[in-house]
């Protein structure tokens, strides 16, 4: 297993003495034994049988574990009655748990000293003799925890439009609980499947009118309610969603920002009203867009993205017959690459203040608890000693969480750096959860110094072609660059004027046409524009693959070109096809002389254990730095297979950037219901009590910014047929409004599903629903 891993991704090494465990004679209690050789005796046949069962204490990182095990049966042969020889050696191998913690598990040998692993319930530590002339002192090692372990919250907040408010017979009670129960079965989906909650923080009802202007085209809707969110709504939250009563005009029922959580100018949709269940899919698909989840194409193309459900297919899905339930695994996957990326910061933060009135048994602790592992089934699960009754018991300081260990805090490592940008959490002895998720400040050198962090990430040319052209594909070598981009053709250029290819001045060629080697013939997103320019240099009779394409997204945007933010030599940075001197970008320069002092993303120095940086020069970006292009992508959901549509071009389209993610959009449907919800009468707005105003500081302590990652999905055009009305999707770019920190991004439209509107309060409402939608569609329960 160690051979598999890179050494840099084990989170730390420590020389340890491990000691054996051996009963005492009169039964009380257990002696520590420093020979960890488990033979029970040796005979003239040279067969060498070792103890049935063996308990071993090993200290590390901080903490003690014993290990106790047993003799893995499964490995011998019971043919004659007696243990065997295993592949002609002894038997030394052993199965068995960490004490006193249920959910772990260990699997060591004992023939030469300690080898093998076991698991904590946090984190996997591997455990080695220490060498050839010693078993007494072992080495051990502590992989990262996974970020799928951890649970993840999104702090959601919804708008109701004004003729959502009319749609519910002018009941603010009754839209409220419409749009909490859309709410509450898309949590459903995402919490069995990624583990993560959708926590409804904040809401509000326009039942005067709406705020601003709700265009009949979802993706101005959806530019026009990021500018409201960031002018006028005060309220933490990682995403907010406007619930539209509004019939789009357009193929599309909803738009949402690809990868946009957590940002303050990206992070939301917009979607179009339909029935309660009908319009919980849609919602998460435009969340799920949010946090990073995409349809790649070419793997899908390839059968590799296969939906288990083949009756209603899945929820990210382009085509399905009645309503999806499921991600797919690739979806999963996807969302797991974008937090491994560096997204969704915002997402580990446990939130304490919920827009329900406080309930003991919800899992969160808020005013007036000390403690909420839940309900009855969780508590069963984690947390029963400590809480009673939201209530600490007596001796208990925690009940539940990553740092709360048979109710006492710990002081442990909590939460791991996904990558070079990234910063470790450690538990801070006061408190049962883990700190909020910090990245290193904008400017520092990562991936050996190939590339800059930018809001998390580590841009680099490497990365650009594996998301452009597969897994295989790798950077140029730096002659093709040299040899192709000063010349100003198809084949190497910095960029387009009009119908002239721009030549690179000689010090921006790292910062024009994107050329790669090993690529693939076709590009995982969006349409290649006049096929590959595959080009072959020689330098010192060694034939360079020097190969690259024009990949458009929206007939418009290309991503063959290298990303601003992107390191071109040493302490530069490309930005709109130059490299620019570092200094040029006023970055700010960390307090203190300490190489082992990280600053993170919003200023604040940590001290961080075997983390070495070779570069100081870090800070966050001062004024109007990067103008990052935000893209667009499009997928649609249907009943019936649909044929692939174009993509669309918008006007004012700026170029786009790359990021870890296929940049893309996904549409999710607005659908009717003529059901409604009974509910209390409620004022016009329901928010968070004392909720103050936040400028540019997330509730996790990570700075708010307009960055945001995207991917693309295909295009689909409207299923031909009376009875059927399903919304493709469409790609567009935007330029964002200057930022500290910036990254690639998408809006991903939503999906309309082919269902009746219901009845509107004025007659014109009505008629334009019976002229637009003639007949029904019966939904079959799934």
């Amino acid at each position: 297993i160690m051979a598999r891993r890179d050494d840099a991704r084990f989170l730390g090494r420590e020389n340890t003495v491990p000691v054996r465990l051996v009963y005492r004679m009169d039964g009380d209690g257990q002696t520590a034994h420093d020979v960890l050789n488990t033979r029970a005796r040796m005979s003239s046949d040279t067969e060498q049988k070792h103890m049935a069962q063996a308990s071993f204490q090993v200290q590390a990182f901080g903490q003690t574990f014993i290990l106790d095990m047993e003799l893995n049966h499964s490995l011998s042969s019971e043919n004659t009655g007696k243990m065997q020889c295993v592949c002609g050696g002894e038997h030394c191998y052993y199965h068995g748990k960490v004490r006193d913690i249920p959910k772990s598990y260990v699997a060591l040998s004992t023939c030469h000293g300690l080898h093998g692993m076991f698991f904590d319930g946090n984190h996997t530590y591997m455990i080695e003799p220490g060498g050839e002339n010693t078993t007494s002192v072992s080495i051990i090692s502590r992989n990262p925890r996974s970020v799928s372990d951890e649970t993840k919250y999104i702090e959601l907040m919804v708008i109701n439009d004004h003729l959502m408010y009319k749609k519910h017979r002018l009941s603010v009670g009754q839209t409220n609980n419409y749009a909490k129960s859309v709410v509450n079965m898309a949590d459903l989906y995402f919490k069995e499947q990624l583990n993560t909650k959708i926590v409804l923080v904040a809401m509000e009802t326009w039942a005067a009118d709406n705020r601003f202007n709700i265009n009949d085209d979802p993706m101005v809707t959806l530019r026009e309610f990021m500018k409201y969110r960031r002018d006028f709504i005060k309220e933490k939250c990682d995403s907010v969603h406007l619930f539209s009563g509004n019939r789009f005009h357009s193929n599309w029922g909803g738009a949402s920002y690809m990868g946009g959580v957590c940002s303050l100018t990206k992070g939301g949709g917009v979607n179009e009203y339909g029935k309660t269940e009908e319009m919980a899919i849609t919602l998460a698909q435009s969340l799920g867009q949010n946090i990073g989840i995409f349809s790649d194409k070419k793997r899908i193309l390839n059968g590799e993205c296969k939906c288990e459900d083949k009756w209603s297919g899945c929820i990210m899905d382009d085509v399905g017959f009645y309503l999806p339930k499921r991600f797919s695994d690739c979806n999963v996957e996807e969302y797991h690459d974008f937090l491994n990326s560096g997204g969704g910061a915002c997402l580990f933060n446990k939130p304490s203040k919920l827009l329900d009135p406080p309930e003991c048994g919800n899992g969160f602790v808020e005013a007036g608890e000390e403690c909420d592992c839940g309900s009855p089934a969780e508590c069963a699960k984690e947390g029963e000693n400590g809480c009673k009754n939201c209530m600490l018991t007596q001796g208990a300081k925690c009940s539940d969480g990553l740092c709360c260990k048979n109710c006492q805090f710990m002081g442990v490592l909590c939460r791991d750096a996904v990558n070079d940008c990234d910063i470790p959490e450690m538990c801070t002895g006061n408190s049962s959860q883990c700190p909020p998720n910090l990245h290193k400040m904008d400017g520092y050198t990562c991936e050996k110094d190939q590339g800059r962090c930018f809001n998390g990430r580590c841009k680099t040319k490497d990365r650009q072609c594996k998301y452009v052209w597969g897994e295989k594909a790798t950077s140029a070598d730096k002659f093709c660059y040299e040899k192709l981009n000063i010349e100003g053709t198809e084949k190497g250029n910095c960029g387009r004027d009009r119908d002239t290819w721009i030549q690179c001045k000689k010090q921006d060629v790292h910062c024009g046409y994107l050329l790669c080697s090993n690529i693939s013939p076709a590009p995982r997103l969006g349409e290649l524009h006049g096929g590959l320019t595959s080009f072959s240099v020689a330098q010192h009779s060694a034939s360079l693959d020097c190969s690259g394409g024009h990949v458009l997204i929206d007939g418009n945007t290309d991503l063959g070109y290298i990303e601003d933010g992107t390191a071109c030599g040493t302490d530069r940075i490309c930005f709109n096809h130059k490299c620019l001197p570092v200094q040029e970008f006023n970055f700010s320069t960390c307090p203190g002389t300490n190489e082992r002092v990280i600053c993170s993303g919003h200023g604040v120095r940590e001290c961080v254990w075997c983390v070495i940086t070779t570069n100081i020069i870090i800070g966050a970006i001062a004024g109007s730095i990067l103008v990052l292009a935000l893209i667009l992508g499009i997928s649609a959901w249907g009943y019936n297979q649909m044929p692939a549509g174009d993509y669309v071009k918008k006007p004012g389209d700026a170029d786009s950037l790359y990021s870890d993610m296929p940049q893309g959009v996904s549409s999710n449907s607005g659908s009717s219901s003529k059901k409604r919800s009974n509910g209390l009468s409620h004022s016009w707005s329901e928010r968070i009590p004392d909720a103050k105003h936040i400028s540019d500081v997330c509730e996790n302590g990570r700075p708010r910014s307009n960055s945001w990652q995207g991917n693309i999905t295909g295009t689909r055009k409207k299923l031909k047929g009376k009875k059927f009305r399903p919304r493709s999707n469409s790609t567009e770019t935007l330029s964002p409004a200057k930022s500290p920190t910036s990254s690639t991004g998408s809006i991903a439209s939503s999906r309309r599903y082919p269902y009746p509107m219901p009845p509107l309060p004025d007659e014109e409402r009505k008629a334009n629903r019976q002229s637009a939608r003639g007949t029904s569609v019966v939904v079959l329960p799934a």
